[in-house]
């Protein structure tokens, strides 16, 4: 029996996947399943490129604005969600498109879990302490010690992710890539084809990410993402050390706003966290074997998908 089909597509950020993800809604019943660590969060929608209401309304979307900043979605959440979602839309007949640039998120998917313990709140506590004595660079330089597999895929200030590994090493005693490597792959329930959208012309992905972001910024307090931003903070609840608020951008605004950096800092640095962004999904990115390569750049990406597409269904 033939498994049904759905479609992968990645790539760093400003690579235009939504934009080729609306194209090929032209032309075929799809719906949309946000492979988006950032957009699962609602009130958040400046700085995370949330599809405007329009697009929304066009094509069925999921795993948008399903959670509270205060939450946390794990990899093991998309991961059921995505395969359950992918069932539902197959048999409402319909082509499901897996989107965004939270590679993390495919590997888990098509790689599938570990058996990584749970996370301790009090070790996790200590992590964020020693971090604000020494810095998320130093406590790199520590995992880099213990487990430079792992350091050597993180960024120096990915808190989240070097929290983690570090936790890991505490509670098994054995570095995060060693356990990682232990896993078997699973067998999913459907034939998934993965496109890659990228280029090899940082320049002009440097240049659309510098744009996207003054774009989001804009040229005033009262409006754009700092205004956003304004309004998670006036919640009383949220803080600097949620996923949520680490999200690019975030994280940037709310030192802007906590009078650390100036207007000016916060675009130079938003933007260079962005870059760095790209850099890893890239990285990650690469390291898909199985995926099929479309020029982000090119005269029309969506139709080079659809080609492919056409090829394999015949």
């Amino acid at each position: 029996m033939n498994k049904p089909l759905a479609v992968a597509i990645m790539g760093p950020t400003a690579s235009g996947k939504t934009a080729a993800a609306l194209r090929i809604a032209q032309t075929r019943p799809v719906e949309i399943i946000s492979v988006d660590s950032a957009l699962v969060y609602r009130e958040m929608d400046i700085g995370t490129a949330k599809p405007t209401p329009a697009e929304l309304a066009a094509v069925p979307h999921h795993l948008i604005d399903i959670l509270d900043p205060l939450d946390a979605y794990s990899v093991m959440q998309f991961r059921n969600d995505a395969i359950r979602l992918v069932a539902e839309i197959t048999a409402r007949g319909a082509l499901p498109l897996l989107v965004g640039g939270t590679m993390m998120y495919f590997k888990g998917l098509v790689e599938g879990l570990d058996d990584l313990p749970t996370a301790d709140v009090a070790l996790r506590a200590a992590l964020d302490a020693e971090a604000a004595r020494i810095g998320w660079p130093g406590m790199h330089d520590k995992l880099r010690a213990l487990d430079p597999i792992t350091a050597d895929r993180l960024a120096p200030n990915d808190a989240q992710r070097i929290n983690r590994a570090l936790e890991i090493i505490e509670l098994t005693g054995k570095p995060m890539s060693a356990l990682l490597a232990l896993r078997t792959k699973p067998v999913l329930p459907f034939r998934l084809v993965s496109f890659g959208l990228e280029t090899d012309d940082r320049a002009v992905l440097h240049k659309r990410i510098a744009q996207r972001f003054d774009a989001m910024l804009g040229t005033r307090d009262d409006s754009g993402l700092v205004a956003e931003v304004a309004r998670l903070r006036a919640r009383g609840d949220l803080s600097p050390l949620l996923p949520s608020i680490r999200c690019v951008g975030y994280r940037q605004a709310w030192d802007y706003l906590d009078g650390r950096i100036d207007r000016a800092t916060l675009r130079e640095t938003g933007i260079i966290a962005t870059r760095q962004l790209a850099k890893r999904q890239i990285t990650w990115l690469r390291a898909m074997p199985d995926r099929v390569v479309i020029d982000c750049l090119g005269p029309d990406p969506a139709g080079a998908m659809l080609a492919h597409l056409a090829l394999l269904e015949n």
